[in-house]
This record gives structure tokens, C-alpha cells and sequence, in this order.
């Protein structure tokens, strides 16, 4: 499991992933940011 933080990208927590797998997940989360947060704000509000 890893967890990421937002804004701005950055790794929260990690049990289990190679620093490979981290880069590639960072890389990702990075890529798709934007829709990230639409989708939190659509679930959780805009708060």
C-alpha cells in the first residue's frame, strides 16, 4: 500500500513497493492529478 499526497505530489506512506514501483506510481498520480481531485471534490465536496 502506498499513499500519496495531492498537492503537491509527494509520497505519504509505503509498505511494499520497490522505489521502482514508487517512481512509476509518483509518475502516474503526477500524470493524472487533475482528474484526481475532480473525482475527491465530486465524493467528498468541495470543501
Amino acid at each position: 500500500m502506498a499513499k500519496f499526497w495531492i498537492r503537491p505530489v509527494r509520497l505519504s506512506s509505503n509498505i511494499g513497493f520497490s522505489a521502482k514501483e514508487l517512481r512509476q506510481i509518483e509518475k502516474l498520480v503526477e500524470e493524472q492529478q487533475k482528474e484526481i481531485e475532480v473525482k475527491w471534490n465530486e465524493f467528498f465536496g468541495n470543501s
